[in-house]
């Protein structure tokens, strides 16, 4: 993408339509200012990933890359923009959007396909081969697959940035109801009861039956151990 660009100072009130920007690498740094509308429209297109070839009128002509873009809260527009240089057949490092195809076997019984990594670095050999995005098909995975940076295919010359073991792509289990929630949450809450001795094992079974609430089954526990303590009571008073 050709990116035409006019000098700037530091100082410099820009012209109406125009936003600051600067490239730079680890020896040099440029600043000029940039369309915002034409920048808009390439960024929203090709995004961290696109070339840019950028002219500064009556200066140098160089490839960069977007390296960050300070945005207006309000209009949603860019307002500031950082470019790093690169050079042609020069590896580059950069994140690359990650995205998947296919409905997995995971979903069709009812779980969720988990994008971990929705960004993943990776070295291209040159700035003209960075792909623009990864593209991985979950059709095969099922519930409690994975896929890590190691097993996604990637372009030639293209080289992972992170480890091979790296999770990218997960495949969920079915999300819980409210009421199926409220049943897990209800079952540990009576075996924690029954362990305690609080209550007994034809109780707790009679709760999850629905037969009885907690309160009811707490109430009748309490009530038959204060029976037992009065008639051990009485039988101790009368003997």
């Amino acid at each position: 993408m050709e990116l035409n660009a006019k000098p700037r100072s530091s100082r410099e009130k820009l012209a109406e339509g125009l936003i600051p920007a600067v490239a730079y690498n680890k020896e040099h740094n440029v600043s000029f200012a940039i369309d915002r509308k034409v920048f808009d429209r390439a960024f929203r297109a090709q995004s961290t990933t696109g070339l840019f070839d950028i002219t500064v009128e009556g200066g140098e002509t160089f490839p960069a890359l977007v390296k960050t873009v300070q945005m207006d809260k309000r209009r949603r527009t860019p307002i500031h923009v950082d470019f790093y240089m690169v050079t042609y057949g020069e590896p580059v490092e950069v994140s690359v959007p990650v995205h998947t195809t296919g409905r997995s076997q995971g979903e069709i019984q009812g779980g969720l396909v988990d994008t971990v990594l929705h960004n993943l670095s990776v070295v291209a050999p040159g700035p003209r081969r960075i792909p623009q995005e990864l593209t991985v098909d979950v059709t095969a995975l099922n519930i409690g697959d994975h896929v890590t940076a190691g097993q996604i295919k990637l372009p030639e010359g293209v080289k992972l940035a992170v480890e091979d073991d790296t999770v990218v792509i997960s495949v969920l289990p079915p999300r819980l109801s409210t009421e199926q929630l409220e049943a897990e949450t209800q079952a540990a809450q009576v075996a924690g009861l029954v362990a305690a001795g609080e209550i007994s094992e034809e109780a707790a079974q009679a709760v999850l039956e629905g037969d009885a609430s907690i309160e009811d089954v707490k109430t009748d526990a309490t009530s038959a151990a204060d029976a037992q303590t009065a008639a051990a009571s009485d039988a101790a008073n009368n003997g």
